[in-house]
């Protein structure tokens, strides 16, 4: 069947079901038993039915929505990407559903099979690791997305960020420089592409160029919080690291503090480069010197990118490198 031709009523016929129940379904009105909204979706799936933005709009007075998927709505990192996606947003009168995925990825797949269910026009997701579960919902969703601030490790959807490798290569080389040997590496997990594939890669990188070999016992993965980056600091004083590279700021915010608690003195006994210069590195004592990143303009761009995307524009580029720099606080020597 032409996707062009399928309407509400091939809908209805192959489900079974009222014209009235397919709407519900498609403007994602709870009313409806789950086993039907279930069957519809199927349907909608099978025959590739997309309603018509326009008639839709029309019946329901619905402008063009987005949805907006956050990992962890607490941390600043993504906060101030949302900023930048909500200003372009507002510009062009488009609604936002923001939902929060808790970095749970039972949740994260949920959260987008919900948004599917809602007709979202265009998805933008923060995640940072995307399963074969999690490819095959976006699939679903047939709407356009842009990984805002992460990385597709397929190259499959389009995205907005910076170098990664470049910029980690360039943290680590500053710490090298100052006659640091061992550097931790801290991170979250390693099943995420950007800490595996990218960061790592620059911290490998920034070891070989300077004739250090690498070694495994300095690489510690665990959440993105304080309290696990407070804990952390008995490890890093066992393996005699004199320096650490933090992919997140407040885990690097725990570190900091959990060695100043420990009697380590920073930066004089042990340096510390953070990377997303959030509001965190100003408010910790020391200051933390960091990675720098125009994390509003990833957000505005990434949403500037989806538009083009729903409006079947020509994209050159489908991955926006914006540049980085390296801001040096009282956290290094």
């Amino acid at each position: 069947m032409d996707k062009q031709t399928v309407t509400i009523y091939d809908v209805a016929r192959e489900a079974a079901v009222s014209m009235a129940t397919v709407s519900r379904v498609v403007n994602g009105n709870p009313n409806v038993k789950p086993a039907t909204r279930q069957k519809v979706l199927d349907v909608i799936d099978q025959l590739d039915y997309r309603p018509n933005a326009v008639a839709r709009g029309l019946a329901s007075k619905k402008t063009t929505t987005i949805g907006v998927i956050i990992p962890d709505l607490t941390n600043s990192y993504f906060s101030e990407l949302a900023r930048g996606i909500d200003d372009v947003a507002l510009m062009y009168k488009y609604n936002i559903i923001l939902a929060s995925s808790d970095e749970n990825h039972d949740k994260e797949l949920q959260v987008v099979d919900n948004l599917t269910a809602k007709q979202v026009d265009g998805i933008i997701f923060m995640g940072n690791q995307v399963s074969k579960d999690l490819r095959d919902a976006f699939n679903r969703a047939n709407a356009p997305i842009v990984f805002a601030g992460s990385v597709d490790p397929e190259h499959q959807s389009p995205s907005v960020n910076i170098d990664y490798v470049a910029a980690v290569t360039d943290a680590v080389a500053k710490l090298v420089g100052r006659g640091n040997r061992r550097i931790a590496f801290v991170t979250g997990s390693m099943d995420e592409s950007i800490n595996k594939d990218y960061r790592l890669k620059g911290y490998k990188q920034a070891l070989s160029s300077k004739r250090i070999g690498y070694d495994e016992g300095l690489i510690f993965q665990t959440d993105y919080s304080y309290k696990a980056g407070y804990a952390l600091a008995k490890a890093l004083q066992d393996v005699k690291a004199t320096a650490a590279f933090v992919g997140d700021d407040e885990l690097a915010a725990g570190v900091l503090n959990g060695l100043t608690d420990a009697g380590v003195k920073v930066p004089e006994d042990f340096e510390i480069i953070t990377s997303n210069d959030t509001r965190f590195t100003e408010i910790s004592r020391p200051t933390m010197s960091s990675i720098t990143q125009p994390l509003y303009d990833i957000g505005a761009v990434s949403m500037r990118l989806l538009t083009k995307l729903m409006n079947n524009e020509e994209i050159g580029d489908k991955t926006v490198v914006l540049p980085y720099g390296l801001k040096k606080r009282q956290s290094t020597k």
